[in-house]
This record gives C-alpha cells, sequence and structure tokens, in this order.
C-alpha cells in the first residue's frame, strides 16, 4: 500500500510540471498546431503480451486558414526508448469498403516542447484545407514497459505487473472528445488508478469519454495486473546469410536468449514442475517457436554443450515452424544461449534487376514468435568478386562493410552489416540488399582447384621419374 502511495505522489507531481509546462509553452506555440484539432480520439491498449501494442484512430480537422500537409504525435521521454515502432495510415471509404493507405512516419525536433516531450512527424497524402477532416489510424508498440511487482516471485506464484499511462491522449493539440480502452490478459486485476468516468468490465478498462482537454493534457493512471505470458527477450541475435551462387542460400542464427520478467526465487523443483503444470511456473516457458521461410531444409538446432534432439520441424508449401525446447525451462532471469541453423533455395531469394544488378529479398525480423529483441545484427556474406553494394531497408538501421575469408578465397568476402535495437516481430518487413557481379567470378574456385590438382599431378608424376639414389 505504501509503495502504491508513493506511486500516486509521484504521478502527481508529474500531473502538476505537465501542467505548468503546457501552459508557458503554448504561448509559443506554431500555427500549424493552433490550426488542428482533434475532433475525437480513441486509444485501445493492449496489455496481453509483454509487447504493449497500442492503436490510435485520430479524427482531425483543420480549422485554421491554411492548408495543412503534416500531423504531430506527442510522447513522453520515457516512452522514447522503449518506442520500437510507429506506423500510420489514413482511412478512406466506409465500412466495408474502407481502405487504408499508409503514411510516412519519421521523428522531428520541437524546440521548448514541454518536459521534454518527443514528436514524431505524420506526412499527409493531400494537405488538409480549411474546414477539412481526416481520420488517421497509428499504430506504435512499446516494449520492456511492463514492470514486474514484486521483482521476484518464488515457484508457485504468479507474475504481477505495473503499467504506467495517461489516462488523457498526450497531443499539441485541443482534444474534443477523447477515450482510452485498456485490454489485460485475464480479469485478475491487483489495482488501478480511478479518475472522473471509470470503468472496468470483465478484462477490458475504460478511461472516458473526456470532453474539451487542452494540448498537452496530461493524467497518470497505474495499472496493476497478473501477466503470465512468458517475457521473451533475445539480448543479442547474430544472424549470419551467406550467398552461394551455386544454389544455395545458408543462414546461421546465435541467439541469447532471457525470460525478463520476475526474477525466479528459491529452489526449482522438477517435480512439482511436471507434476502440476498449471499452478508450478506458470509464468516460464520451456518451448519457442521459430517461423522460417518455407522450403527449409539442412535444419539443425544446438547450444553450447552439442545437438538437441527435443525439436519438432513442421514445413508447407507456404511456411515452417520449427518447435524448439531449451535443455531446461526458462524462469524469470534465467538465460538460453542456442544457435538455430538452415538452407534455402536461392532462387527463392536471390533476383536480378532490370538494370543488371542482383539483389537479395529477406525478411528483417526475429523468427522467434512474440520476441523483443534488444540488438539485431545482420550480416549478408556477398560472393567473393561483388561490388557497389548497396541496402534498401523499410526503416532506419545503422549498416557498415566487413570483409570475411572463407575456403579458396584470395581478396575475401564483401559482407554488408545491419544493426538495429529494439526489434519487435512487426519489424518483420523485407529488406533488400543489392550488388554487382560478373559471372567470370564463379570460375575462379574451380580453376583453382584445378591447378591444384594438376599440379599435384605433375609432382607425383616427376617423383615417380626422378632417381633420387646416390650410386648405382
Amino acid at each position: 500500500m505504501a509503495a502504491e502511495l508513493r506511486l500516486g505522489g509521484a504521478a502527481l507531481i508529474l500531473a502538476l510540471l505537465f501542467s505548468i509546462s503546457s501552459h508557458c509553452w503554448l504561448l509559443t506555440a506554431s500555427s500549424s498546431s493552433q490550426d488542428l484539432q482533434i475532433l475525437n480520439a480513441e486509444r485501445r491498449i493492449d496489455l496481453n503480451s509483454h509487447i504493449v501494442k497500442v492503436f490510435l484512430t485520430l479524427k482531425i480537422e483543420n480549422t485554421g486558414t491554411s492548408p495543412v500537409s503534416e500531423v504531430l504525435l506527442a510522447f513522453p521521454p520515457t516512452d522514447i526508448d522503449r518506442l520500437a515502432l510507429v506506423k500510420a495510415a489514413v482511412t478512406a471509404g466506409k465500412r466495408k469498403k474502407k481502405t487504408y493507405l499508409p503514411l510516412d512516419v519519421k521523428p522531428t525536433e520541437i524546440p521548448d516542447a514541454p518536459n521534454g516531450a518527443k514528436f514524431f512527424s505524420i506526412s499527409l497524402l493531400n494537405p488538409l484545407g480549411k474546414d477539412e477532416n481526416a481520420t488517421l489510424e497509428v499504430l506504435y508498440v512499446l516494449t520492456h514497459s511492463l514492470e514486474p511487482f514484486p521483482m521476484e516471485i518464488s515457484q508457485p506464484e504468479s507474475q504481477l505487473v505495473y503499467y504506467r499511462d495517461s489516462a488523457l491522449l498526450l497531443s499539441p493539440y485541443y482534444v474534443k472528445q477523447q477515450t482510452t480502452f485498456i485490454k489485460t490478459p485475464s480479469t485478475k486485476v491487483e489495482s488501478f488508478t480511478r479518475l472522473e468516468s471509470t470503468n472496468r468490465v470483465g478484462t477490458e478498462l475504460k478511461y472516458g469519454p473526456y470532453t474539451n482537454r487542452a494540448p498537452y493534457s496530461f493524467s497518470p493512471i497505474i495499472v496493476h495486473f497478473e501477466n503470465n505470458n512468458p517475457f521473451a527477450v533475445v539480448e543479442e541475435l547474430v544472424r549470419e546469410v551467406e550467398i552461394s551462387h551455386w544454389g544455395n542460400l545458408q543462414i546461421t542464427e546465435h541467439y541469447k536468449l532471457v525470460h525478463a520478467g520476475a526474477r525466479h526465487k528459491g529452489v526449482f523443483s522438477r517435480v512439482e514442475y511436471q507434476s502440476r503444470p498449471a499452478f508450478s511456473g506458470v509464468s516460464s516457458f520451456r518451448k519457442i517457436l521459430a517461423r522460417l521461410p518455407p522450403r527449409v531444409h539442412s535444419v539443425y538446432y544446438r547450444d553450447d554443450i552439442g545437438n538437441i534432439s527435443s525439436s519438432h520441424l513442421r514445413t508447407d508449401y507456404q511456411k515452417s515452424e520449427l518447435e524448439i525446447e531449451p535443455r531446461y525451462p526458462l524462469f524469470g532471469g534465467w538465460k538460453a544461449t542456442f544457435v538455430i541453423g538452415y538452407g534455402l533455395p536461392l532462387q527463392d531469394f536471390l533476383f536480378e534487376s532490370s538494370d543488371g544488378r542482383r539483389y537479395l529479398n529477406f525478411s528483417f525480423g526475429c523468427p522467434l514468435a512474440d520476441t523483443v529483441v534488444d540488438k539485431l545484427t545482420i550480416k549478408v556474406v556477398l560472393p567473393e568478386g561483388s561490388k557497389e553494394p548497396y541496402v534498401v531497408t523499410p526503416f532506419p538501421v545503422e549498416q557498415h562493410l566487413e570483409t570475411k575469408y572463407s575456403y579458396l578465397d584470395v581478396v575475401g568476402r564483401t559482407v554488408v552489416v545491419l544493426e538495429k535495437k529494439n526489434v519487435v516481430p512487426e519489424h518483420g518487413s523485407p529488406f533488400q540488399v543489392y550488388y554487382n557481379f560478373k559471372p567470370i567470378f564463379m570460375l575462379a574456385e574451380p580453376l583453382m582447384l584445378a591447378v591444384a590438382f594438376f599440379l599435384f599431378f605433375v609432382a607425383s608424376i616427376a617423383y615417380m621419374h626422378i632417381d633420387l639414389t646416390l650410386s648405382k
């Protein structure tokens, strides 16, 4: 109870700071912010997993005289490091004929923003004229936003977590009406912040509707609830994609997996875990599902000790699923390292562009289901002799080049290295690596082998015909 009182006091102070700073900032607000208002905002927060998904529907109206071509999204500074993805689309049509047209979203800087709020800019397809309105659909994903409380639990206990947010949408615009819905995994909610117009039915909490709210209004809330879903986090994933123009694509993935939920305390009982799986270690997990491309072959799965046979592979023409079991179930704070490798037909992923360049088309994200990757590194190993590589990705990534030497290599192979932090399943979009390659380089290794064998046989013949004795 004391902890909740301290959290409530801190939340109240934060709300006052936001209120004071927002009033100061409004004095110098830009004209574009004053020209827009939000007629209705509906926010749905999904807390069923440790990956928090927020679906936001905004109906905006231009109340100014000049056209508006962009809309700003505001986030508190505590959410920026946890923000994995922001997508937006504009809707057209009604009901069954409704279509979604994707919009460009990019971070932007607003000077003197209240309390260090961070912004993303949504570029509209067509400028919004005077008294015109549009409906935007926004999806943003947060990671590491659920805080286990208590921090440590024993084997029979359930996992409880905190989620902190605001009942009001943090926005630089005047909001005429807004509602927030919060979806929890079960009806077991220990406590939640009660405000005006708060309602709870089953697994859903509803805050609102609230009307006529000034820009940067903030009303902190805390929800303390049960979430026994596994908090699977890959601290580091290194994926190597090796291209061979002889017809194969070899994939090798190195994982460092951790259960990021409440830490396990006490002694682990295998007997209790096996005999009462519905009550003992309910927040742990013993299986991991990897969704691989179709037509995989030569699949293997091993850890530091060696090969693990407790895996199942299901394949068809559309997908491949590899269900793997670590050597031991993972409780909160426990880690596991392992390697997954497989081969793919080259013709399914390597193509030739109209200008004669080769390009690889492959998926970016992590194949493990419902997993957060703190750091993902993809290394695309190009064939020897490849030149002028460049990468096309659907989102910003860090990239650089390396050189790798393999069997019979002379000058080494160019390696395109892509790095990104805070990767979620929604990042599973294809990326392309373009490069120039002359087919004559494919003859380099066969010629080297032919010359080596020829010299060996010549040396053998010479040795057989030379008399090395000192006297006859």
